[in-house]
């Protein structure tokens, strides 16, 4: 069964939303009648975006936002929320899909490794922080999904910030659902990992998905 924060009407934000999984779920969103903010950079990335978009939803360019922001600053984060609340009144969905992985190394530059951890792990954070008190005082269903990637699980050698950015990635939902369960309205936090080969990404499925259970193997992503 999906979520019931998927409904048409409802509004979802997108963080690396211009593009790959973010860009087909937010692809998906609009196609179900839900008003959709992708967050990502990139001006001529964005804007094309927006406008495949606007072509999809079915109330066009007044159902669609987008806006230039650096997850891993929180002050941006707290920006698109502002935003999100002023357009459409907040948020019931976020997708933590914002990632970068240019390589990295134990000994390599301390800078890369901050940046790695900075969008791939913090703007996770900064996600929660910001969106999930106000999903909360909607008074009804809210979701948080993060995109992960089997890397965060098996931790290959060879790129080791990314392996432990989306390691940290893989164990929030869990901690954050059960500080959202102690309020007093609900909102719920999933992890999805999914391979390049299953685009367009339905997010009837990646709201169902959490992490494997017994029995069962999380598929490499391209995350």
């Amino acid at each position: 069964m999906p979520h019931p924060a998927i409904s048409p009407n409802n509004v979802a934000v997108v963080t690396g939303g211009a593009s790959g999984i973010g860009l087909a779920a937010a692809m998906r969103f609009a196609r179900l009648g839900m008003k959709v903010c992708i967050a990502d950079l990139g001006g001529d990335r964005l804007a094309a975006a927006e406008t495949k978009l606007s072509s999809l939803a079915p109330g066009g360019a007044a159902d669609i936002l987008a806006s230039a922001v650096d997850v891993s600053r929180i002050e941006d984060v707290a920006a698109l929320e502002a935003a999100v609340r002023k357009r459409f009144g907040g948020a019931d969905i976020l997708m933590n899909n914002a990632g970068i992985q240019p390589g990295s190394q134990i000994f390599g530059p301390l800078a890369n490794w901050q940046r790695i951890l900075g969008v791939n792990l913090w703007s996770v954070i900064h996600g929660a922080q910001v969106f999930a008190p106000g999903m909360i005082e909607r008074g009804r269903p809210g979701l948080i999904i993060n995109t992960g990637s089997k890397q965060g699980i098996t931790t290959p050698p060879g790129d080791p910030a990314y392996n432990v950015s989306k390691a940290g990635v893989r164990r929030l939902p869990k901690r954050c659902s059960t500080n959202c369960a102690t309020r007093p309205r609900a909102a719920s936090a999933r992890i999805f990992s999914s391979p390049a080969s299953s685009l367009p990404v339905s997010p009837r499925k990646a709201a169902s998905r959490s992490r494997p259970g017994p029995g069962r193997r999380s598929k490499p992503s391209t995350s």
